[in-house]
């Protein structure tokens, strides 16, 4: 059942919602747009804000749902293996030849669904890192990077170790933007590659 659960998360976690979600906003396809990536921040970079906002609320949302649905049917150790699943299918989607996401928001909508006082507490590095450098991806690094932390800070170790095996995987996935980083030359947010 635990495998199961991981399954059917990964299933759920490959919709990629971005992608539907421009289409339907008659804006394109997202992957010959900006970044090319079919996450949130790039969906901004169409110029609607609206179709962003629907996006980042899903992705965060099909992680939440995994790991809800997982919890209520089985148990934690279900929620858990669910929640990876919809991660991993965001970043893997099978429905897009396995060329997905950079994983964020349903890391995001994971966490929070695994335990809220984490999840907000990753919210807030976000916020905090997004206001002082204007830079989504390494808000996105910084908070994934924190959240075992504050996991093992709040006594939560299983927890802990989802979250870090996600979080490196986020670092993995944000390779080009590390490099950028480092050569000063990441855009800010709103503002094109």
């Amino acid at each position: 059942m635990i495998i199961l659960c991981a399954v059917l998360g990964y299933l759920v976690g490959s919709v990629p919602f971005g992608l539907v979600i421009t289409r339907a906003f008659g804006l394109g396809d997202l992957r010959q747009i900006g970044s090319g990536n079919i996450g949130a921040t790039n969906v901004l970079r169409t110029g609607s804000k609206p179709a962003a906002l629907l996006t980042l609320i899903c992705d965060i949302g099909k992680g939440a749902f995994a790991v809800v649905v997982a919890r209520w049917l089985i148990g934690d150790l279900a929620a858990l293996a669910a929640g990876g699943g919809a991660f991993i299918g965001h970043c893997y989607p099978l429905y897009l030849g396995f060329k997905g996401g950079k994983g964020v928001a349903t890391f995001l909508g994971t966490t929070l669904a695994l335990t809220w006082p984490v999840g907000l507490l990753v919210c807030a590095t976000w916020l905090v890192t997004a206001a002082l450098t204007r830079i989504s991806s390494l808000s996105a690094l910084v908070a994934a990077a924190m959240a075992p932390i504050w996991a093992l800070f709040l006594g939560l170790p299983w927890a802990a170790l989802t979250m870090g095996v996600m979080a490196v995987f986020i670092f993995l996935r944000h390779h080009a933007n590390i490099s950028r980083l480092r050569a000063g030359t990441e855009p800010k947010i709103g503002k094109k590659p």
